[in-house]
């Protein structure tokens, strides 16, 4: 299948995901232009029976920025998953009065529907009992998975640096921790900490034996980049020690034609049986201010748009990005 590059313009932080219904469903950052008041304020949802159709498919608003307080500025990264029975968006806010104090948020669909039926506010994520560390500072970029019959969140939190942690969850509340987390990856790389130090965006694929963690690391701009982490599906991934660390990015602005800073993604099956990774990436021509939106500050610059490519494996199995 050839997928138009772009594949959604102006969408960032991109996730895909193959409902129960076997319908795809789409979301990523609604865009903001110039400035933290000129967007950030909404969560957007697509529907279609092929992933590529998601490229043309009516987008929805299903929910929108409050005007005050928690979870009124910076809607940042939402995610859709389907888990004990419901669908749930976890999503990253801050305040208008304070655009910086981000954390993670949960919302619940009522219904089977999640394009046309209510969605209401579960509220901030949780700690468990006993974890007075979870949560309390920037944090954001939430993902779930599924394994072995456990269930898990990752996100991005910044203590020192942005780092990931990694915590279970009960499926029928999965808006609260059962257990403390575990640190999963920090900054160690130099191409982890170009203009700054960061891992955040997980995304999660499982092969037969192993799971990964993709991250993206570094600024946001040029810089961008994945990396990844990795241990065997029938460890314990609550234990650190099985978990290892790639020393080398998987994907970044070299392996890539006319684009740059790739990063964000998340991982889909195709209508087709092929395996996509979808990402976000600027055109090159944003580092030359010529992609027809530049503004000095990336994070408010449209152009970071979602794109798709198909991962390949090596003659071990393991997925390749470039």
């Amino acid at each position: 299948m050839n997928y138009p590059d772009p594949f959604i313009p102006q969408r960032a932080d991109p996730y895909v995901v193959k409902g129960p219904d076997n319908f795809y469903y789409f979301t990523a950052s609604y865009p903001a232009f110039m400035n933290a008041d000129a967007g950030y304020d909404r969560i957007i949802l697509r529907k279609s029976e092929t992933v590529i159709g998601l490229a043309t498919a009516e987008e929805k608003t299903i929910w929108r920025a409050h005007n005050k307080g928690v979870m009124s500025k910076h809607i940042w990264a939402p995610e859709i998953h389907y888990i004990g029975g419901k669908w749930y968006v976890f999503f990253a806010a801050g305040e208008k009065e304070n655009v910086w104090n981000i954390r993670p948020f949960v919302l619940m669909c009522k219904g089977q529907n999640p394009v046309n039926d209510e969605w209401v506010e579960m509220g901030k994520m949780q700690a468990c009992e006993g974890d007075n560390r979870s949560f309390t500072e920037f944090s954001l970029d939430m993902t779930y998975f599924e394994n072995n019959g456990k269930h898990y969140l990752i996100w991005a939190e910044k203590l020192d640096d942005s780092s990931l942690f990694m915590a279970e969850i009960n499926p029928n509340e999965p808006w609260k921790l059962i257990n403390k987390p575990i640190l999963l990856t920090k900054p160690e790389y130099d191409w982890e900490k170009i203009r700054f130090a960061v891992n955040e965006g997980p995304a999660v694929l499982k092969t037969d034996d192993k799971i990964y963690v993709f991250f993206s690391a570094s600024g946001t701009g040029e810089e961008y980049c994945m990396g990844k982490v990795y241990a065997d599906r029938n460890a314990d991934l609550m234990d650190i020690n099985n978990w290892k660390k790639s020393s080398e990015p998987a994907l970044q602005t070299s392996d890539l034609v006319d684009e740059a800073g790739p990063g964000h993604n998340s991982f889909v099956v195709d209508e087709n049986g092929d395996l996509l990774i979808v990402y976000h990436a600027r055109p090159f021509s944003h580092f030359k201010k010529k992609c027809g939106s530049y503004c000095d500050e990336p994070l408010y610059d449209p152009c970071r748009h979602a794109r798709i490519k198909l991962v390949n494996f090596d003659e071990k199995g393991t997925p390749i990005l470039k």
